[in-house]
């Protein structure tokens, strides 16, 4: 159940299904208090950085290493052992 949490969090289950979780989460003190430490995280991840945007240079540097790193493993499949 603590995995599906974060489909909660994320506002990404059912309303159903977020009713379930809510309700989990009322009666499981463990799932509780890691739901409020992640719920915590988030808030202060937004608070604190939801404006900033990475520069355009590193957004470039990100996509040209994601790209190699693509090719690279691409590469490795199709080498004889």
């Amino acid at each position: 159940m603590l995995a599906e949490v974060y489909y909660y969090l994320d506002l990404e289950a059912t309303e159903d299904r977020r009713d379930l979780i809510r309700h989990h989460l009322d009666e499981c003190s463990p799932c509780l208090r890691e739901y409020g430490i992640e719920q915590e995280v988030k808030a202060l991840v937004a608070r604190c950085c939801g404006k900033e945007t990475a520069p355009t240079e590193l957004k470039q540097r990100l996509r040209v290493r994601l790209a190699e790193l693509v090719f690279e493993a691409e590469t490795h499949e199709y080498l004889p052992e």
